[in-house]
Order: C-alpha cells, then structure tokens, then sequence
C-alpha cells in the first residue's frame, strides 16, 4: 500500500480496510488478522495499526473480543456505506456538480456515458 502526505496513515489503514469489507474480503462476524500481521503486511510501525484499530473499534467497525482478537462488526457494511455516502455528499458531490455546470454537460451527455460505463462493467465481468 502506497501512503499520501494528506491524510494520517492510520486513516488511510482504515479506509483500506473498510474498502476490503465492502468487497467481501473482510466477512462481518469474522477474525482480522492481528495488529502484528497487519504492521508487517502493511510495513508500518504496530502503534499506527493499533491507532487503526482503536479509531475503528471507536467507529463500530471492529468489535474486540479480550483474548481472541479483533472482529469486523456484524453491521459494519451497513455502518461503512452509510458514512461514505455522507462523505461522497458532503465532499465529492458539490464538486462533481461544479465541474458538471462548467462543462456544460446535459442530461444526454451524463446518459451516455453511464450507458458506457455500464458496457464496460459488462464485458470486465465476462
């Protein structure tokens, strides 16, 4: 994983992660690879996973049970969707419709390209 400057690395651990859960590679209700694993997997220092973690606990994503480990909480997509949704809104969104407006792209123009991008999803599938 390749860090950026802009944003601490224990948030950009965390929205790794929760991009895995979102495509199924982390199962809700199901272990996470350790502090130590991760550290090394990731090649950073265990204290920015542990801060990963502990931001994640704190956000409900993770569910830490004494003893055995750290958890992907059973609602954790839900919880995950629902606050990317409110960023994509909040952030992404208002910036799109700028760009949008200054492109003077209309309704035809957006049409058109969902339809290609909905043909290229197709044959990446097949």
């Amino acid at each position: 994983m390749e860090f950026k400057s802009n944003k601490g690395i224990y948030l950009q651990i965390a929205e790794n992660i929760c991009n895995q859960i979102l495509e199924g590679k982390l199962e809700e209700n199901k272990r996470v690879p350790s502090i130590r694993e991760l550290a090394v997997e990731m090649e950073v220092n265990r204290n920015t996973v542990m801060r990963t973690f502990s931001f994640l606990q704190d956000e409900e994503i993770f569910v830490n049970k004494r003893g055995v480990g750290f958890f992907v909480a059973d609602n954790a997509s839900k919880l995950i969707l629902k606050k990317e949704k409110q960023n994509f809104f909040k952030n992404e969104f208002p910036y799109l419709i700028k760009k949008i407006k200054l492109l003077k792209l209309n309704s035809e123009d957006l049409q058109e390209l969902i339809l290609e991008m909905k043909n290229n999803d197709t044959h990446e599938n097949k």
